[in-house]
């Protein structure tokens, strides 16, 4: 982190948070550093890329992060915020306040978490068919195309799933549904079998995107509700190593990624719940999309006698892909 003098802002105006979306491919960086500096709090954006990502979006220099996809960070450790930030992968929500309301703020002892709202993220839900159905049904204002509103039956399918009532279908199996028809949702639904995995948001949540003028999409979904879960793996190095290879392979989803195999028995990999076939997705915290295979294990090896590996299994994997994360 970088150290330098701040100066206090001295008037007690307090402007509004910004909310920036930023995209990248994996080649690129978000272009800013997150700076923590001596005799100034919170977490500071500095460095902006010249015709980067942060500065076409807007981000300013001295900007200060409170939200990183939607979890408050303004009390959080540094390492762990820049962490975040990382393992977001190639897209990131950020709510931010100017340098000098963030000081005006802090001095008139504000509560800066109550200044952003409390949930701001659509969620992923996979529902399975029983025999009433899926337990929601959809209305769409006549003569309309993409506006759908979901009625969810109390303890059916899409409730256990997580569906809010009233909330608004934005996605259906990872498609957006934005030109359908009310009757080409009904067919696509029917297609479906008997799973089904819906994009929705809250009238608030859907509400808070349009205001910003930003795109709700999949990958800044809350996941928590999904049976496909990814798993933190924490190894300490024995006497014979961790017990396990690291092999670049095809995904059956596409393209190239890292996956663990050859797990010894009753050594710290296995121990630690690695299973044969897993797929790395970050190392200590860190996304490893865009790494090759070298890079991956120079990863691992940089702490010589412990490791921490996020992970998940090929048929979440599969999943994942599938609805467009």
């Amino acid at each position: 982190p970088a150290h330098g003098l701040c100066p206090h802002a001295d008037g007690e105006g307090v402007g509004e948070p910004r909310f920036y979306l930023l995209t990248k491919d994996s080649t690129e960086t978000f272009g800013f550093c997150l700076h923590e500096e001596l005799g100034c709090q919170g977490h500071i954006i500095r460095q902006i890329e010249l015709g980067g990502v942060a500065q076409r979006r807007g981000l300013q220099d001295g900007d200060r992060l409170l939200q990183v996809n939607g979890h408050f960070v303004d009390h959080m450790d540094h390492l762990r915020v820049v962490q975040k930030i990382k393992a977001s992968g190639n897209q990131v929500l950020l709510a931010v306040l100017d340098g000098d309301s963030y000081e005006a703020a802090k001095s008139l002892g504000r509560d800066l978490s109550q200044m952003l709202p409390d949930d701001i993220r659509p969620r992923l839900c996979h529902i399975t068919r029983d025999k009433s159905g899926f337990g929601f049904s959809v209305s769409c204002p006549e003569g309309t195309k993409g506006t759908f509103q979901l009625s969810v039956l109390q303890d059916g399918p899409a409730d256990r799933a997580g569906v809010p009532p009233g909330s608004w279908l934005l996605e259906l199996n990872g498609d957006s549904v934005k030109s359908y028809s009310h009757t080409q949702l009904t067919k696509k639904l029917k297609q479906s079998g008997n799973k089904v995995t819906l994009l929705v948001a809250s009238s608030a949540v859907e509400e808070f995107y349009r205001l910003q003028g930003l795109r709700v999409t999949a990958a800044l979904a809350d996941t928590s509700w999904l049976p496909f879960k990814v798993r933190e793996l924490h190894l300490v190095k024995g006497p014979a190593g961790y017990g396990f290879l690291l092999k670049e392979d095809d995904c059956s989803s596409g393209g190239v990624g890292q996956f663990l195999w050859d797990v010894d028995a009753g050594l710290p990999a296995e121990q630690a719940g690695m299973r044969e076939g897993d797929r790395v997705l970050a190392v200590n915290g860190e996304s490893i999309e865009g790494l090759d295979h070298e890079q991956t294990v120079h990863r691992i090896r940089a702490h010589e006698d412990q490791v921490t590996l996020l992970v998940i299994d090929p048929a979440g994997d599969e999943f994942y892909h599938s609805v467009g994360l």
